[in-house]
């Protein structure tokens, strides 16, 4: 029993640098998109579109990879997803029309749909009695990431040109051989004979109703932060903020976001999950206001109680899940993660149509209301404590 509550630091260490690192390459996109609007002349609604594309793939390629994670032992979904993003985001730069653009972010993004619900299935079963800390620490991995990746793309792009940018999957590719060789073969969780709509009915059991409210609130918290983490760059690179400027402040949105998903771990491990979800999406609705009409310098400031609210609850919302169904841990994950952040990220595609028509800042103003909303889902979640 002890054995069972201790935490394999050096195995979550693995899983966080495997999120890192894949969502590093992921995190060039976005900080990108003011430099694609002007290379191929892109209209908001394409540049929603883009976004929204890759949101989708999570939408697909998650669940099911999700479930064959928890049907097969396999390290394919875990090491194989990073590869596909480090080789094909970097060839962004290079690509000569919208469509291969398209096609090149695509197939990053297939790669990084496939790693997370896998690795975010894994962490349970290292995490012993920190569970809600463990998940975070393996949150805080892609979230650092998305903080971290703008800064060094939009430096590098800015240095040396937007051609140049294939040669930066060299750094990924000398992470995967280390990786290759410290990350352990996932352990499968007995469904290898159901079959898929069986499997869900065996995880899901008599709390599916919990876990579709846990998924909607997961939802509309993607769309709210994908939409402001899509557009605000657009938006203030029109109102004359460099490209590192920009790049400042979609990693300050994103940092921010890591350092509120390892605090609430840490808290959720010892006051329960709810409690955090109301705080921190109550919150979130006037930091977002803030981001919206706080001129000058202050942005930076904004941006980052934008992040530290919006983001917070990410690894919640799969510790939770996981703690309501805990036999189906990577289908969980792919539900929370993959399945949650790539409807609400598809929904990008319908903020940038409305931007089109009504203009950025009205439509995000709008949306900023809707953490607030949430609040009232999360009353009706039945909620497991956290093991001890």
């Amino acid at each position: 029993m002890t054995e069972m509550l201790k935490t394999d630091i050096k195995v979550i260490f693995a899983l966080t640098l495997v999120h890192f690192v894949g969502d590093f390459y992921m995190s060039f996109v976005i900080p990108l998109l003011p430099v694609f609007v002007e290379k191929f002349s892109l209209t908001l609604t394409q540049v929603g579109l883009i976004t929204g594309i890759t949101r989708f793939l999570a939408f697909v390629v998650q669940p099911p990879v999700g479930y064959i994670a928890d049907h097969f032992r396999t390290r394919a979904f875990v090491l194989g997803g990073p590869l596909l993003a480090i080789v094909f985001i970097p060839l962004v730069g290079i690509a000569p029309s919208v469509l291969v653009l398209i096609l090149f972010v695509s197939l990053g993004s297939i790669g990084s749909s496939m790693f997370h619900p896998a690795s975010a299935g894994m962490v349970s079963l290292y995490a012993g009695r920190n569970f809600g800390f463990s998940m975070s620490i393996f949150n805080a991995g892609g979230t650092i990431s998305f903080g971290l990746g703008p800064l060094f793309i939009t430096y590098f792009v800015g240095s040396y040109g937007l051609g140049v940018s294939p040669f930066t999957m060299i750094l990924g590719l000398a992470i995967m051989a280390l990786l290759f060789r410290i990350v352990p073969l996932p352990e499968g969780d007995g469904l290898k004979n159901l079959g898929f709509f069986i499997s869900i009915k065996e995880v899901l059991g008599a709390v599916w109703k919990s876990i579709a409210l846990i998924w909607v609130v997961m939802v509309l918290r993607s769309f709210v932060g994908q939409s402001f983490l899509t557009f605000i760059p657009v938006l203030f690179g029109k109102e004359g903020y460099s490209l590192i400027s920009i790049g400042t402040i979609v990693s300050l949105f994103t940092v921010a976001g890591a350092i509120s998903g390892l605090l609430a771990g840490r808290l959720s491990d010892r006051f329960g999950y709810k409690p955090l979800f109301y705080a921190t999406h109550g919150l979130a609705t006037p930091s977002l206001y803030l981001l919206i009409f706080l001129p000058g310098k202050w942005v930076y400031v904004s941006v980052f109680l934008a992040g530290f609210f919006v983001l917070a609850t990410l690894p919640l919302g799969v510790a939770m899940a996981q703690e309501l169904a805990p036999r189906g841990r990577s289908m969980i994950s792919s539900l929370m993660m993959g399945f949650a952040f790539g409807a609400g990220g598809m929904m990008t595609a319908l903020t940038g149509k409305l931007a089109d028509i009504f203009s950025i800042r009205p439509v995000l103003t709008t949306l900023a209301i809707v953490p607030i909303l949430t609040t009232g889902l999360i009353a009706l979640v039945r909620e497991r404590k956290p093991r001890r």
